[in-house]
């Protein structure tokens, strides 16, 4: 088991359909304890109860877009449970009219909460964790991304700027943070069918575009992605940071 002794906290989690369990199931079954966070505190009792298959598992509440907060969190996480071996950002949002709209009507509101919830969180999870002593060498963080970084898909919009602001700040975070022995990494998840998912317009013919387009011809599992997570937290990938991995059956590959 790859994650044998090691602890890993997972973000974002909101549902079984979610990426973030498909990664913990994953680091689960390679013998990883996990941690939790969710967002708003209405929303624990739903949470203690997807997550009481994983035995000793715990949840916090985070809010990401107050770095206080996240302090106040982390801090805690260290005192109940020790210092973390991995981190997954799976944390995401952007206005629904932001994501139904063409992208040039896109609000200065909007665009800044994108990039503040999806990408600057990132950098302030890393920027903490580090200075409260959550994480150290040998640490691994890892943030989930999406195709609509780099190529226009229809009503991603400003979800694949934010994406694109988080990808570059996944190799400056690497160059600050490989000095002190920390590894921080992205993972490209083909279309799954997640609550988040839905705010997308059309997105079931993205799915069946990758079905037929991709070199194996089928779309990807939530616990795929988390095996290509779970692999990125592990040793076995101790010298690989800064980089973007694409878990989507090949489609990235393709010119047509």
């Amino acid at each position: 088991m790859i994650l044998k002794d090691k602890t890993v906290l997972i973000t974002g989690i909101r549902n079984k359909w979610s990426i973030a369990y498909g990664a913990a199931v994953s680091a689960y079954k390679q013998g990883a304890k996990l941690v939790f966070t969710f967002m708003g505190e209405e929303n624990r009792e739903k949470i203690e109860e997807l997550i009481s298959e994983f035995e000793g598992a715990k949840a916090y509440e985070l809010d990401v877009s107050e770095d206080a907060t996240i302090e106040k969190v982390f801090t805690q996480i260290k005192n109940e449970c020790g210092k973390i071996d991995g981190i997954l950002h799976s944390i995401a949002h952007a206005n629904t009219d932001d994501l139904k709209d063409d992208f040039i009507n896109t609000s200065r509101s909007g665009y800044a909460h994108a990039n503040d919830c999806s990408a600057y969180s990132l950098v302030a999870m890393a920027r903490i964790a580090k200075n409260v002593g959550l994480i150290d060498e040998g640490s691994s963080i890892v943030a989930l991304t999406y195709h609509g970084s780099t190529k226009v898909l229809p009503g991603y919009n400003v979800m694949g700027v934010a994406k694109a602001a988080l990808e570059t700040s996944i190799i400056y975070l690497a160059n600050d943070l490989g000095p002190i022995g920390i590894r921080i990494n992205g993972v490209s998840a083909g279309p799954i069918k997640t609550l988040s998912a839905r705010g997308i317009k059309d997105f079931s013919t993205i799915q069946d575009i990758m079905a037929e387009k991709s070199p194996l011809r089928r779309n990807v599992t939530a616990e795929e992605v988390g095996n290509a997570v779970t692999f990125l937290m592990s040793d076995m990938s101790s010298a690989i940071t800064g980089q973007i991995v694409y878990v989507d059956s090949g489609y990235s590959i393709m010119g047509m």
